[in-house]
């Protein structure tokens, strides 16, 4: 699994950097223990077992959950019998009060609409006309950094206010003065209260409990929705002629089967989602890359390498690219070490058999995606960063279900290309600008707040090449 692109010489063998990870229990935690761990980083709750193990099953206070890692499994899930398993009660409690009935929270019908009517945006011709964008965006992170040469900077929040910035400009084609600063605080406040969710949802609380931090979630999630309210009736209001951005498409959208329209709730639902997931994801695929770039400088200058051949030291274009395989090896994985969404969880909607463990109707199942991406059994030497393990070949022999940032089957992520397509641009006009070295002895936590960040940020000095 781990040849390397033809072009480039393997890294040399030797000692292998500490990276950051979570040291999961030896054996399962208490139920006191358990529900503590999961309000400060649900994370490190899973046991060692499922970093070994096909399937495990969990007991807390006579309920039962299943944590799926085998391939085989995984498919049966995601795939094969999609239909007998729908969104997880716990994502609809985490997500549902700031997204709504929207396209990641849906199901059913409603969702299949949403689906049809968003898939347009996300062809592979719209996703290329926005790479300019994306390198325009990049290349004004680069000015702000130039500017900045020699002084520390968290590189977190750089990669969010960069997406971000793409973001309003692809999907909302720089529609309405958007406070770019204040919608990624309100972002962060409401995830921040998403580990109570899931540890009152496990006790089974009433959604009402009040828990630390509650007020402030409250507060970001109305904000965050009246101001895509604001944006999607302004959109209307002035018309879409013209657009080929996300809004315009969804204000535009009609069911085929029934004629229904999307009302201006539902376009800010969606359009939230999208600014959300759309922004916050590549971010941190970026900040991590950069963390892994950070740890591996001989990776770093093969990056910087490529993307000197391949522009023969001109400026980068959308035609560069998609000619950047190493460039884009690195991306893959950074998301298999530090994958942005860390686990997806489902429940049963009737009974089914797993791999001939039976599961009872209403089940939650957890596909824990972090530890399916350091699985023993599924990669060779699973803690080590290696992006040769993304080459054509070794791709091509592993099992698709072993690695799922962008999840699969009929609810696979529907800005995965745009979103490798951003994360190669960005990454490329940056390291081939700059060398980036972590603050001395810094070794980030990993948190668990729906998405995989580092719990303090990413503070790495930027130096020019």
């Amino acid at each position: 699994m781990n040849a390397h692109p033809s072009h480039f010489r393997p890294a040399p063998e030797g000692p292998r950097p500490d990276l950051a990870r979570i040291t999961p229990p030896a054996r399962p935690l208490g139920p006191w223990c358990l529900f503590r761990t999961i309000v400060r980083n649900p994370l490190e709750a899973w046991p060692e077992a499922i970093y070994r193990e096909p399937l495990y099953v969990s007991e807390f206070l006579g309920n039962t959950s299943l944590f799926v890692m085998a391939p085989n499994l995984i498919r049966q899930v995601m795939v094969d019998e999609a239909d007998a398993f729908e969104k997880s009660e716990v994502l609809r409690r985490a997500l549902s009060p700031a997204l709504g009935d929207a396209i990641l929270t849906a199901d059913g019908a409603r969702w299949r609409w949403q689906r049809r009517a968003a898939a347009p945006i996300f062809r592979a011709e719209r996703i290329r006309s926005f790479v300019p964008a994306m390198i325009a965006a990049a290349e004004r992170t680069r000015e702000a950094l130039a500017a900045e040469a020699g002084a520390e900077v968290d590189i977190a929040q750089t990669m969010m206010r960069t997406t971000f910035e793409i973001i309003v400009e692809t999907m909302l084609s720089g529609h309405g003065a958007i406070d770019a600063a204040r919608v990624e605080t309100g972002i962060t406040d409401y995830l921040e209260s998403t580990s109570w969710i899931f540890a009152l949802t496990l006790l089974r609380a009433p959604a009402w409990m009040p828990y630390p931090g509650r007020a402030k979630a409250e507060r970001a999630k109305t904000y965050l929705r009246d101001e895509l309210l604001r944006l999607a009736a302004e959109g209307r209001r002035t018309g879409t002629d013209g657009r080929n951005d996300l809004m315009s498409l969804l204000l535009a959208a009609r069911d085929p089967e029934t004629g229904q329209a999307m009302d201006d709730r539902d376009v800010a639902d969606n359009l939230l989602t999208f600014v959300t997931a759309g922004h916050e994801t590549t971010a941190l695929a970026l900040t991590w890359a950069f963390y892994l770039l950070a740890h591996h400088p001989e990776a770093e200058a093969l990056v910087a390498a490529e993307v000197e051949a391949a522009t023969g030291g001109g400026p980068l274009t959308a035609d560069h690219v998609d000619a950047l395989p190493y460039t884009r090896q690195v991306i893959l994985e950074a998301m298999r070490l530090y994958p942005p969404v860390p686990v997806v969880v489902r429940a049963a909607l009737r009974d089914v058999d797993l791999g001939g463990t039976p599961v009872k109707a209403g089940t939650p199942i957890t596909l824990p995606i972090y530890a399916v991406h350091r699985h023993a059994a599924l990669w060779d030497h699973p803690e080590r960063f290696d992006p040769g393990r993304f080459a054509p070949e070794a791709a091509k022999a592993r099992d698709r279900y072993a690695y799922l940032p962008f999840a699969a089957g009929p609810r696979i992520c529907i800005g995965m290309g745009f979103a490798l397509a951003e994360a190669v641009a960005i990454l490329a006009v940056l390291v081939r600008a700059f060398r980036f070295s972590l603050r001395p002895g810094y070794r980030p936590e990993l948190k668990q707040r729906i998405t995989l960040r580092p719990a303090e940020g990413m503070p790495m000095r930027v130096t020019p090449r």
